[in-house]
């Protein structure tokens, strides 16, 4: 039977001891308490912790009675979420006392592939026969065991301690998130994230696939960006919002332009091109702070001389090395070195982009052509190139225009879109400016800002993420793709499959494209492990051990806490002992280390634990001793001068540092500015790679984007058949998280099932009425397969007419609240070459036709 609020609440008042029937009354000044009509008194408690079910881990003290947590309220202190909660934060209660958790450990007792049969069994049982398969594994070769993540909490003590500590392989789900922008930002300007704009700064924003106010934006969940929104909008910020889909924009944007499908690279082409148009260049910047001063020759490489890379000096009219005393680049022109012509990298830009006009986007992405001017005009008078503003004692840059682009980077040319957003502000210099352009909250530069930029392409054998392979030599390590190779291992030159996986909260047989591919990998796994609170899909068809996770009940973290301004940090703290049997996955891998024979030691988890969390001296883990997982935090906190330890955050629930320093936010602000970074305007080492991937016999499909400036090109899908004649997009809800959550009650009574999204006049044309059952078709334009879901058609002008929508939660099956909510759209993707390009990511874009069911 399904639940609703009602019911669902009423259910907790019974099992709370005639809490229906209680009445409360002030007991002191500060302490509140309860007493049931028997009369006797329950105190309430106040617990701090961390939302478990979204991304930003908003600040939350749980209200218990009587040792029951009755009520989820919002932490004031905490600076992401100051005391306000989502859906999902305050309906995650209902994941503390549902019914149909796991419990106990199972162990399968049917065939897999089918819908699962299963005992209970001992924690030691069901870690004893884990280990043995892990280990029986190892002693062949420690990479084919992997770990594949969902959600991590805890990434030092999951991702790195863990993994390290076992030497297995990993997968995470970032190919599916905004993995594609992460890796085009790290290689750009140096930082990791995507794009977002410096709300407390800006003029001038384009909300860019941004949900504004119905999702969240880089790094954040939700709360956080639409608080700095709003209170940018009253202090006039002008929002230009930029989607097939409106969104729930309302009040909050200026103007909606409903781009076509797939065609960001070409709208944010003709934007540079109108730029550069208008001469709104900021010199200065592109000058010192990128390479677009380099020489580049006429084969599209850099020309060196003694290997360094070399400028045209404008005062001694010569080539000189671009780090010597007293050069004085020249950023415009053509030259002759030794016989040779060469240009400079922004010469070769404004070649590359003078084609990319506004009226060769406006036929393209569907934006007129004077709209993308008027965006350009008013990004430059608002960057107000040449200002500048004091902060922190420091006279830096201002260039207050800015964009949020996360999610729009789930795209087939996600990685050259976000190139191409990023050198349109570039242009501005509007790039770690205040008021300008960021992809994290600190200006730290990360490692990958060298290693993509010094990738080995390697000959075969591959892993099965086929990471610095012929087909992508830059990767984030896609689940899709290593389902794809695993389904073919002699195309993709991979030797070794992975026989035993532990799925760690993830659900990949829903969450992740092609549904169907990913199945048919699974089969593959000799022995499948999966820690869930809940018998997920992928436990249900594949796992031979299902072991039980906590949710709210146990240590996490260390967790970042902080706003784009503020910093601070906290811990997930348990609000009540696990429920039933259920475990923290650290405690987890805790005694599985132990089994293993992994936990103790020099390389053992404990000292990966030491590692990643930085702890030494009278701080570091004692490496003979399985400490509790409080007394691992209980360490962190006080390594982290926090004398009180985790007593602290056990008191206070956060421990906020204070607003972050200039230096710290903005590029220009360090010291030297941008870390000494140089800003790659013109991607050398992408056509490098390119040239490596050919010489290597890779096909066009896979290397046909690695160019050393963003190049427009067609998306894979316009190769469908014409009857295939709308768009499908998938977008989230800000009631659900992934899909993990629409089957809690107070969210599914909220969002209660999967719906289309299509235009009246769309839905006329193919005789679908409003509420009608209607089948969505996707074709898979390079191998020509199809797949279809059925769902109710939802009448919205808020779509462009060749665009319909389907927002991601739903396609659950094993909990009973779920059933009935209708498909996943993930089933509807397709996953391979063209529709995964340059860094292994996934694209959310299929051509689709829509009928009557």
């Amino acid at each position: 039977m399904k639940l609703s609020r009602r019911t669902f609440l009423k259910g907790v008042g019974a099992g709370g001891g005639a809490l229906a029937t209680t009445r409360f009354f002030t007991d002191g000044p500060q302490t509140l308490v309860a007493k049931t009509t028997a009369g006797a008194a329950l105190k309430e408690e106040l617990v701090p912790t961390a939302c478990w079910i979204g991304k930003q881990d908003c600040g939350i003290v749980a209200r218990k009675i009587g040792g029951r947590v009755v009520k989820l309220e919002g932490m004031p202190e905490h600076p992401r979420n100051l005391g306000t909660l989502c859906p999902k934060g305050v309906g995650q209660i209902s994941a503390l006392y549902d019914p149909n958790r796991v419990k106990t450990p199972l162990i399968r007792t049917n065939e897999k592939g089918a819908t699962g049969r299963w005992r209970k069994a001992s924690w030691d049982e069901a870690l004893s026969l884990v280990a043995a398969k892990v280990q029986e594994v190892r002693a062949k070769d420690p990479k084919l065991v992997l770990w594949q993540k969902g959600r991590s909490k805890s990434e030092e003590l999951y991702d790195e301690a863990f993994v390290d500590a076992i030497g297995a392989s990993k997968l995470g789900h970032g190919a599916f998130c905004s993995d594609a922008g992460y890796r085009a930002c790290e290689y750009t300007i140096g930082i990791k994230g995507v794009l977002h704009p410096d709300l407390r700064n800006a003029r001038y924003v384009l909300a860019w696939g941004w949900n504004i106010t119905g999702a969240g934006g880089n790094k954040l969940c939700w709360i956080t960006w639409p608080r700095e929104l709003v209170a940018a909008r009253e202090r006039g910020l002008k929002v230009v919002a930029i989607d097939p889909r409106r969104r729930p924009s309302g009040p909050h944007a200026d103007e909606w332009l409903p781009i076509k499908p797939a065609t960001d690279l070409a709208l944010a082409l003709s934007l540079s091109n109108a730029l550069i148009a208008r001469g709104s260049i900021d010199r200065e910047y592109l000058t010192r702070y990128t390479n677009a001063p380099y020489l580049v020759k006429g084969d599209g490489a850099f020309l060196r001389i003694d290997g360094k890379e070399q400028v045209w000096d404008a005062r001694v009219k010569a080539a000189k090395p671009h780090d010597a005393a007293g050069v004085a680049p020249a950023l415009d022109g053509a030259f002759t070195v030794d016989g040779e012509k060469v240009r400079t990298a922004f010469t070769v830009l404004k070649e590359h982009i003078a084609p990319y006009t506004p009226e060769w986007a406006a036929e393209i992405c569907g934006v007129p052509a004077e709209a993308i001017r008027r965006i350009a005009r008013d990004l430059a008078d608002n960057a107000m190139i040449g200002a500048t503003v004091r902060r922190d004692g420091l006279d830096l840059p201002l260039r207050p225009v800015g964009v949020m682009f996360y999610h729009a980077a789930q795209q087939e040319l996600g990685f050259q879109a976000t190139r191409a957003i990023l050198l349109a502000f570039m242009l501005l210099g509007a790039v770690g400016a205040v008021g300008g352009v960021f992809s994290d909250f600190k200006w730290k530069i990360n490692e990958n800002y060298e290693k993509l930029d010094h990738i080995e392409i390697k000959d075969p054998p591959y892993d099965i993420a086929l990471k610095d392979s012929k087909f992508f030599p830059i990767n984030s390590k896609s689940p899709a793709v290593a389902a794809v190779a695993m389904l073919d291992p002699e195309k993709f030159g991979v030797e070794k499959i992975p026989e035993v996986v532990i799925v760690h909260m993830a659900n990949p047989v829903v969450s992740f494209p092609n549904t169907e591919v990913i199945k048919a990998a699974y089969h593959k796994f000799k022995f499948v492990t999966v820690i869930s609170p809940w018998l997920s899909e992928t436990a249900d068809l594949f796992a031979d051990v299902v072991l039980p996770a906590a949710t709210m009940e146990k240590y996490e973290g260390p967790i970042k806490a902080g706003d784009a301004y503020t910093d601070a940090s906290t811990l997930r703290l348990p609000i009540m002992e696990p429920l039933g049997e259920s475990r923290g996955e650290i405690d987890i891998y805790l005694d599985l280390t132990e089994r293993l024979g992994v936990l103790f030691g020099e390389g053992g988890y404990l000292s990966h634990i030491n590692e990643t969390l930085e702890l030494s001296g009278a701080q570091a883990l004692s490496l003979d001793r399985k400490p509790a997982v409080r007394e691992i935090f209980d360490h962190w906190a006080k390594a982290n001068h926090i004398d009180e330890g985790i007593a602290y955050f056990e008191e206070h629930g956060v421990k906020v540092k204070g607003p972050l320093a200039a230096k710290d936010v903005y590029g220009y602000g360090m010291e030297p500015a941008f870390g000494g970074a140089l800003h790659r305007l013109y991607g050398e080492s992408l056509l490098g790679y390119q040239h490596g991937m050919k010489a290597k016999g890779a096909e066009q499909i896979y290397w046909q984007d690695y160019t050393p400036l963003p190049t427009w090109r067609a998306p894979t899908m316009e190769g469908s058949p014409a009857q295939y004649d709308l768009y499908l997009i998938s977008y989230k809800l800000v009631e659900n998280k992934q899909s993990r959550s629409s089957f809690m009650p107070l969210l599914a009574e909220l969002a209660p099932r999967q719906h289309i999204d299509v235009n009246p006049a769309t839905a006329a044309r193919h005789g679908i009425r409003d509420g009608d059952e209607a089948w969505v078709e996707s074709h898979n334009a390079v191998t020509g397969e199809t797949a279809r879901v059925k769902a109710r058609a939802h009448y919205t002008e808020a779509i462009r007419p060749d665009t319909i929508g389907m927002p991601h939660h739903f396609g659950l099956w094993v909990h009973p609240g779920a059933k009935g909510q209708g498909p996943t759209p993930n089933t509807l993707f397709p996953t391979g070459a063209g529709y995964v390009t340059n860094t292994a990511d996934q694209s959310f874009h299929v051509k689709v036709r829509i009928y009557k069911a």
